[in-house]
């Protein structure tokens, strides 16, 4: 089958002209890079509902997948909670392939030529972090910048966890968070009875009566096509369009482009309801009795477009001074301790339950949700970042008597798979198995966990059925399917 030109032999073409000191260093990754995207791919093979894979044969030495046109794909038995493990290679019909991108290619499946492309610039571009990134350091960060900087493999489950098309080497190096550089964010002047804006927008970010949008300089050059003013020095966080500020403030921007699974723009949806919901989570956190913060949103506007719009937030700094987002813990030595783990998973659970309980469920994955330590390393906290995909029922918030906010749209639903899949999905099967890395210290910390929590039924059904997951490959090979798809996981607690 015709292949085109290897996206990881473009990226070190690039790279011998714009940073040649790491075309060895690159080179080096590669094949790491291969087996972690070929682990994550693999995952999604044997747990997902493709519609080509009729049966799966679980055998002493592996798992083999029977597709729908009678080949058969064969590898080693999967762990869906691994983050260390590593596949080295799988076989379709007795070839072996140590690359994702052809096995995606050989395939031969609806919308595979597409996802194989990104799957090839995830190897390359995450065999370019870790070159960048080097040895992992001991010392404890000073900035909180610093601990979203130190994650390097990105997403610990996605296929795409380093996927960005689009992005040329030079502009990896000078805008991914695990390159640590300095951005420097235009400013772009928009009439502001032209904008739409909720909250406060900040004085120094007016000029008369326009407001300045921050604009991140990837999206000022390929979608805007236009030049910025001066702006803001920023060192860019785990999301990459989302970047620390002077002040402790978080400037979250529009960029167009597809990281993962979804293009990351800013919709004038997120930016009516920014205000609303960041009043509420307020609200909510009053009744947490300090087990868990929200950052507050101090403004958001929007010229009317999805590409040119930013949401100025406070940092979770303020709320502690060791406050990490959880995907750092793997960067450090924490969670390698069982009742350290077991005390994390308790403190996580507790939060998230007794919210969604009240009718709030979070998307609390490794990004958004982050943890403060005591100066002794111990759990004592969450802090929570981003409302724009939580969900909020009415018929629970008022059941518990907690105000109705006005709000309408994707965010509002009383629907319980919905709502526990959003908390589930993102919290245990997401930020506790991150951190965990592995079913087995996974099923330790939960069964410690849960063991005081009260008995709802959303507990019942975290214990006693399969875990929802989102079916990360069934999405990105469905482009014609919008939101999210799911799947579900073995329950490490059965």
């Amino acid at each position: 089958m015709h292949r085109p030109r290897p996206a990881e032999a473009e990226f070190a073409d690039e790279l011998a002209v714009v940073r040649p000191d790491l075309v060895a260093r690159y080179a080096a990754e590669l094949p790491g890079a291969r087996a972690a995207v070929l682990t994550r791919l693999w995952r999604g093979l044997t747990h997902e509902p493709l519609p080509w894979v009729v049966a799966r044969e679980a055998g002493r030495e592996g798992l083999t997948l029977r597709l729908a046109d009678g080949r058969r794909l064969h590898g080693p038995h999967p762990d869906p909670y691994a983050t260390a493990a590593s596949v080295g290679e799988v076989r379709l019909d007795g070839i072996a392939y140590d690359r994702p991108a052809h096995l995606m290619t050989d395939l031969g499946v609806p919308h595979g030529t597409d996802f194989a492309a990104e799957l090839a610039d995830s190897v390359a571009s995450l065999a370019l972090s870790r070159a960048s990134q080097g040895s992992p350091s001991k010392s404890r960060p000073v900035h909180d910048w610093e601990w979203e900087q130190r994650v390097v493999d990105g997403h610990p489950y996605h296929p795409n966890c380093r996927s960005r098309p689009g992005f040329s080497v030079a502009e990896q190096l000078a805008y991914g968070p695990e390159h640590r550089p300095l951005v420097r964010l235009g400013l772009v002047p928009v009439p502001a009875t032209e904008c739409l804006a909720t909250g406060e927008w900040p004085d120094e970010l007016r000029d008369g009566e326009r407001l300045l949008l921050p604009v991140h300089p990837w999206q000022a050059e390929h979608v805007l096509k236009r030049r910025t003013s001066e702006g803001l020095d920023a060192h860019p966080l785990m999301s990459l369009r989302t970047l620390a500020v002077a002040g402790d403030r978080h400037v979250k921007t529009a960029l167009s482009a597809r990281l993962t699974s979804s293009v990351r723009d800013i919709s004038v949806y997120s930016i009516g309801v920014s205000a609303t919901l960041s009043e509420f989570a307020q609200t909510l956190a009053r009744r947490m009795d300090g087990l868990l913060h929200f950052t507050r949103t101090l403004g958001a506007a929007t010229a009317n477009s999805p590409d040119l719009a930013a949401v100025l937030r406070e940092s979770p700094r303020l709320y502690g001074d060791r406050v990490l987002p959880v995907a750092a813990l793997a960067t450090t030595d924490l969670p390698a301790s069982p009742a350290w783990l077991a005390e994390f998973a308790r403190l996580a659970l507790t939060a998230g339950l007794r919210l969604l309980e009240h009718g709030v469920a979070l998307e609390a994955h490794g990004q958004n949700l982050l943890v403060v330590l005591s100066p002794s390393d111990a759990p004592v906290g969450l802090v929570y970042r981003d409302l724009a995909d939580i969900r909020i029922s009415p018929a629970r918030l008022a059941r518990h008597g907690i105000p109705v906010p006005e709000l309408s749209g994707r965010v509002v639903t009383d629907d319980v798979t919905t709502l526990r899949r959003k908390l589930f999905g993102s919290l245990v099967a997401g930020a506790l198995a991150g951190t965990a890395g592995s079913a087995t210290a996974l099923r330790g910390a939960l069964e410690s966990a849960v063991r005081d929590l009260p008995r709802t039924p959303d507990l019942v059904a975290l214990l006693e059925r399969p875990l929802p997951t989102k079916a990360l490959t069934l999405m990105r090979l469905s482009p014609g399917t919008p939101g999210d798809q799911w799947t579900e996981l073995p329950n490490p607690l059965l």
